[in-house]
């Protein structure tokens, strides 16, 4: 008898793992790839599906990473000519999560973020992007501690498709921004702490 319960179960496991798989390929439509070929429109950046992350070498030894956990973008997206497209994005410093909340709160106090005098970090593209392949990088202004300087912004568009599940059109992208902190008045402790800071994003675009 304890034979068969044991087959039975292996059956019910396989049929499950079917199941899902198929749920999974009925949620998922075609993934477009070429960036001429996308939609059209304005897009807005997907809170569920948004990581931003902060890297900063520490003793030249190790990266310190720490994220945010509220942020907001739009892309006005243009297919015919992907480079005339548009990008803005801000990040709300006082979100910062270093999985230490004693430490969060000294990152987000004067001597570092100044997060409460400065809550929010913007980036505005201005002009043409710089287009290869599926990568646009748009030049802008860089908002950080109440002040404002030239940066660039690196996406890389990973495709577009359906959510077949809310009826979504998304764009799944990736996005790299990197700094001076010295540019922006913050200039603690370089350079055991470096100078360069790097920002990552994983996210979706959603089409509104």
């Amino acid at each position: 008898m304890s034979g068969n319960n044991a087959h039975l179960r292996v059956i019910l496991l396989f049929a499950s793992l079917l199941l899902f798989s198929g749920c999974g390929a009925l949620l998922s439509g075609d993934v477009e790839t070429d960036l001429k070929a996308l939609k059209q429109g304005n897009y807005t950046l997907d809170p569920h599906h948004t990581t931003v992350l902060f890297k900063v070498s520490h003793l030249g030894v190790s990266q310190f990473v720490g994220r945010f956990n509220h942020a907001s973008a739009e892309l006005d997206y243009q297919p015919e000519d992907p480079a005339a497209s548009q990008i803005r994005a801000s990040v709300d410093m006082r979100s910062l999560d270093v999985n230490r909340p004693d430490f969060a709160d000294t990152l987000k106090s004067c001597d570092w973020l100044c997060a409460e005098r400065y809550p929010e970090a913007r980036f505005e593209s201005k002009g043409r992007a710089r287009q290869s392949d599926n990568r646009l990088i748009f030049r802008g202004d860089l908002l950080f501690r109440g002040a404002t300087r030239p940066a660039e912004l690196y996406v890389t568009i990973n495709g577009a498709t359906t959510n077949r599940l809310t009826g979504d059109y998304l764009i799944g992208f990736e996005a790299e921004l990197s700094f001076k902190r010295s540019d922006f008045g913050l200039d603690k402790y370089i350079p055991a702490v470096v100078d360069q800071v790097a920002i990552e994003v994983y996210a979706e675009f959603i089409r509104r």
